[in-house]
């Protein structure tokens, strides 16, 4: 891998649409980063403000499967995310639900797509939200602030496999 800076993360939101896009290149090996993304207990090493804790309640990565992590904030306050997997191919791509228990019924379908590319993995975060609102309220409470840290754990997480 030719750097250990942070990865350059790109967000596209466009006015008025349902959906928003994060890519990133993470410098590590492919392998990694799907580790990174499926197993557990590195998945919670990387995803999430690095301020809170987490704890996996469900995990399981296939059609079909549930997930549910809680964030445990400082003072002990609790917030519950959760979904469904609805497609997972090896190295290749995820597909699942994501809902933020405190504003439920909001629930929009990300896929994650990876590929391996000169210098690391492309991760590609496309999400489609239910309402443009919906959309424009995830970019508001830090999807944007946060992307770029997010993929900068994930990098970190990912080359120290």
């Amino acid at each position: 891998m030719h750097t250990t800076t942070e990865p350059e993360t790109t967000l596209i939101a466009e006015p008025g649409r349902h959906d928003a896009t994060v890519t990133a290149i993470v410098a590590a090996p492919l392998e990694a980063v799907w580790r990174a993304y499926t197993e557990p207990a590195l998945f919670v090493r990387w995803w999430g403000p690095q301020e809170l804790t987490s704890r996996v309640e469900s995990w399981e990565p296939h059609a079909g499967g549930s997930w549910r992590i809680v964030h445990v904030d400082p003072d002990g306050n609790e917030y519950g995310f959760r979904g469904v997997y609805h497609d997972v191919v090896a190295q290749e791509r995820i597909t699942l639900t994501f809902e933020f228990e405190g504003v439920p019924g909001h629930v929009c379908l990300e896929t994650h797509t990876f590929e391996a590319v000169d210098g690391g993995t492309r991760v590609t975060q496309h999400s489609v939200f239910q309402a443009v609102e919906d959309r424009d309220g995830m970019l508001q409470s830090g999807m944007e602030e946060h992307s770029p840290v997010a993929m900068a754990q994930l990098q970190t997480v990912a080359r120290s496999l």
